[in-house]
């Protein structure tokens, strides 16, 4: 039996594709294989030798702590574009809400005395107060062209907005996707010098931390809108305050209520609701749940964010799975442990990824513990595996 520790409420559609024969699911076990999780802490947390995988059952996996993970050889999943038309649509209600005064006016309504005798007349003579602008013909800019990125790029296209687009790393399947009357910004400067909004779909690091901070306000095009659906120090906040109050910036608009920007009459603020519909979040689950079960059956590897993917047929009697540091002859020495041991080697698969790599080994008899131990004691060794 794997056991399964879920450390957030998790689908129990995504859950029941844990079959009961094979897996137990407990939020309380101890020594686990695997632990689920959407938004929990996990930088604080003691974690048993037992656990081999962590699925985070979202994109972000800023609240794990993956690199002390990877030194450990657990391999850290993620559901990349799972939620990604739940976090499109909250970007367009963001982007309605603004241009329309959506929020101040809904406040205006609900403040209403009821009983008024001149309440039509009232919101005739008030509504002038709220008037607005279309976003059709408005120009759109959209920094990361991954999956959700692409998405927003796509229907913003779609309800007449002009589309710009900036993305170095831009991989050949999003391209596919990408509508081609997206327009391809040269830089980052280049997209806020000619954008009405900026919309940021990016990961947290240290290269887009601060991505737009006080130097961009010199840059980016007065009168703007952002939109930040990414993560909170994606924007300098500080730089962002400054910008709406000397009127550079129109509009913040966030998943991220902050203290510094909560009260700001120009920001609108969500309650991180980005993930937050169940669609998403069965999506998400179904997706990890699959990630994780194929990893600890087969030892396949799919949406790893610290491990390379990998995914190879079984063959053979027996599989080893072992993850190591990035160095060389590492292919060689595994070789040599199985050879002495007679043990042949019917297909062989090894990738690797930054500092780390994964290979996966498919040999012709059992795999006996003395021979895992030999494995195991190699110098790089992270974690040996047999299934």
């Amino acid at each position: 039996m794997f056991k399964i520790k879920t450390l957030n409420a998790i689908s129990k559609h995504g859950l029941a594709k844990f079959p009961k024969d094979l897996y137990g699911v407990d939020d309380g076990s101890e020594t686990p294989d695997a632990i689920l999780l959407r938004s929990a802490d996990m930088h604080s947390m003691g974690l048993s030798d037992s656990v081999i995988a962590i699925g985070r059952a979202g994109a972000g996996t800023n609240n794990i702590p993956v690199v002390e993970l990877s030194k450990k050889g657990v391999v850290v999943f993620n559901a990349p574009g799972a939620n990604a038309n739940a976090v499109k649509e909250l970007v367009l209600a963001g982007m309605l809400m603004s241009v329309r005064n959506l929020g101040e006016a809904t406040s205006f309504v609900r403040a209403l005395d009821p009983a008024r005798t001149d309440l039509d007349a009232h919101v005739e003579a008030s509504k002038k107060n709220f008037v607005g602008s279309e976003l059709a013909g408005k120009t759109l800019g959209v920094i990361g062209l991954g999956a959700i990125g692409v998405k927003v790029a796509n229907a913003a296209h779609a309800l007449g907005m002009n589309v710009l687009g900036f993305d170095p790393h831009m991989t050949v399947e999003g391209a596919w996707r990408l509508s081609s009357d997206v327009g391809k910004a040269g830089s980052v400067n280049e997209l806020y010098q000619n954008s009405d909004f900026v919309s940021f779909h990016v990961p947290l690091m240290a290269a887009t931390k601060g991505l737009f901070n006080e130097g961009s306000l010199s840059i980016i095009k007065k009168g703007a809108a952002l939109l930040n659906f990414s993560r909170e120090a994606i924007v300098d906040e500080a730089a962002v305050r400054k910008g709406l109050d000397d009127g550079t910036l129109a509009r913040y608009i966030s998943d991220f209520p902050s203290h510094t920007l909560l009260s700001h009459a120009k920001s609108l603020s969500f309650p991180h609701l980005g993930a937050s519909t169940l669609e998403a979040e069965e999506n998400c689950a179904l997706m990890v749940v699959d990630q994780v079960r194929e990893y600890l059956e087969n030892g396949n590897i799919i949406n790893s964010v610290n491990f390379p993917n990998m995914q190879l047929s079984r063959a053979g009697f027996a599989r080893v799975c072992v993850a190591n540091r990035n160095v060389p002859n590492m292919i060689g020495q595994l070789s040599h442990v199985f050879g002495a041991a007679g043990l042949n080697i019917h297909q062989m698969q090894n990738a690797s990824r930054g500092d780390y790599a994964y290979n996966l080994v498919d040999v012709d008899q059992a795999v006996t513990p003395e021979v895992q131990a030999q494995l195991e004691a190699i110098a790089g060794i992270l974690s040996v595996r047999v299934i």
